[in-house]
């Protein structure tokens, strides 16, 4: 598959389609794809960092296990969002580890061949750095509801940002979402029982239906008033 017939689902990402042409074609012409099965390891902590990477199909989990075994997950990047950009700016050691889920293809732009692209055009720094500061305003607003607001609140918000690609997408907002609990429930830093309790009430509600992976949106306006947005 030419490298120009990804373009479509790639304009779908906010990032990407506000990119200009001639970098968009840069990239793309730079890219390799890289596929992932389920549960492959992409990078790990404490690995170098190894580029830039956008997703095709399927999705890819950003997290890491402690000693006991407990996952913290930061992140499942979807299509047709791209990650590993951290690493271009400050050349330090991948901070997490990445995983496929399902069976994932990605794009990918090896780092020296990004740098090398940067050192010839270097105005280009500012769309990476556009990039790097979008997920950093989600952190912090991530760590503000963990302290300040309570687990439903901040599953109902989670749920939103999910839906629509946490800001970063053009497409309107799913209702359905491909989304286990046991993987909600790390993202949120809650328990499966607690995470499977809210869910339930909120299913008893009418505002979300529940299925095998996958967590469906009946009522988006009443899910706003909960996650007060």
């Amino acid at each position: 598959m030419d490298m120009q017939d990804w373009r479509p689902r790639l304009m779908r990402g906010q990032w990407f389609s506000q990119l200009p042409v001639s970098l968009q074609d840069s990239l793309l012409s730079a890219t390799k794809v890289r596929r992932l099965t389920p549960g492959q390891r992409l990078f790990k902590r404490g690995d170098r960092p190894c580029g830039l990477y956008a997703v095709l199909e399927g999705a890819v989990r950003i997290g890491a296990v402690n000693e006991q075994g407990k996952e913290a997950l930061l992140s499942l990047v979807e299509a047709p969002h791209w990650f590993g950009e951290i690493g271009l700016f400050d050349g330090q050691p991948r901070t997490h580890d990445a995983f496929g889920v399902g069976q994932c293809t990605l794009l990918h732009i090896p780092q020296n061949v990004l740098l090398a692209l940067l050192d010839q055009q270097p105005l280009h720094w500012r769309p990476l750095a556009l990039l790097m500061s979008h997920k950093l305003r989600l952190t912090f607003i991530n760590l503000e509801q963990l302290s300040l607001m309570p687990a439903p609140t901040r599953l109902a918000h989670r749920l939103l940002m999910i839906a629509a690609g946490y800001g970063g997408e053009i497409d309107e907002p799913r209702r359905i979402l491909q989304l286990p609990q046991e993987q909600l429930a790390a993202m949120l830093s809650l328990s499966r029982q607690t995470t499977n309790q809210i869910l339930k009430d909120l299913q008893g509600q009418g505002i979300i239906g529940l299925s095998y992976g996958e967590i469906e949106i009946l009522d988006a306006e009443r899910l706003r008033v909960l996650a007060m947005v």
